[in-house]
């Protein structure tokens, strides 16, 4: 039987997490620009790589990772069924789309929703990264990969037997992070997407 002020307590710690903006702390600590005022204006690991170069990428990636499974790999280390621990990624994943710290002008979401995936099951987040990076390798669109990738995830959820609502509460998260690239998907259907190498001038910004 679930105690509820515990799982309580961990899905508003999730949101929390999720609502540190790892590309703005980075590019603070580095004493860089706001990601948020350059290019896609996301503030995500990609546009922070095209603008601010790979070593402020590779600590937002992480850290956009990071916050997704931390919570959800505590929630497993207290017993929780996938389920509620899919609650928990949901949250985490919430809070990077709307980060109650920075105004809630949140990413897109691939990196949290990555980390919470691993945290939920490894596989599921292995076939993530799986059919990412051979999507990536095709095409070389980053926005692609990651909604490709993510389209797979419920089915590879349902193929290693996560319970209906685990299902259920990782389609949600693909349909928001879906809607978070609606203007990827209109740039990728018009040919104006960029490829991954494309770099952007430092410090410009894109109207």
């Amino acid at each position: 039987m679930l105690v509820m002020g515990p799982v309580i307590a961990l899905v508003a710690l999730a949101y929390l997490s999720g609502s540190l903006s790892s590309a703005v702390l980075v590019c603070r600590l580095l004493h860089q620009g706001d990601p948020r005022e350059v290019g896609s204006r996301n503030p995500g690991a990609t546009n922070v790589l095209r603008h601010f170069g790979r070593g402020a990428a590779a600590l937002t990636l992480a850290g956009d990772v990071l916050k997704g499974y931390a919570p959800v790999l505590l929630g497993a280390w207290l017993g929780l069924d996938q389920s509620v621990l899919t609650l928990i990624g949901a949250a985490a994943f919430l809070g990077h789309l709307y980060p109650v710290f920075f105004g809630f002008r949140g990413g897109k979401g691939v990196a949290t929703y990555t980390g919470a995936l691993f945290g939920i099951d490894w596989a599921i987040g292995v076939t993530f990264v799986a059919v990412w990076v051979v999507m990536a390798a095709l095409f070389r669109y980053s926005s692609l990969s990651g909604l490709v990738a993510a389209a797979a995830s419920p089915f590879a959820a349902a193929v290693l037997g996560m319970p209906p609502a685990g299902i259920a509460g990782v389609s949600a998260m693909v349909v928001l992070l879906v809607w978070r690239h609606r203007d990827n998907i209109r740039n990728l259907l018009a040919g104006r997407e960029s490829k991954l190498g494309t770099h952007g001038r430092r410090g410009a910004v894109r109207r």
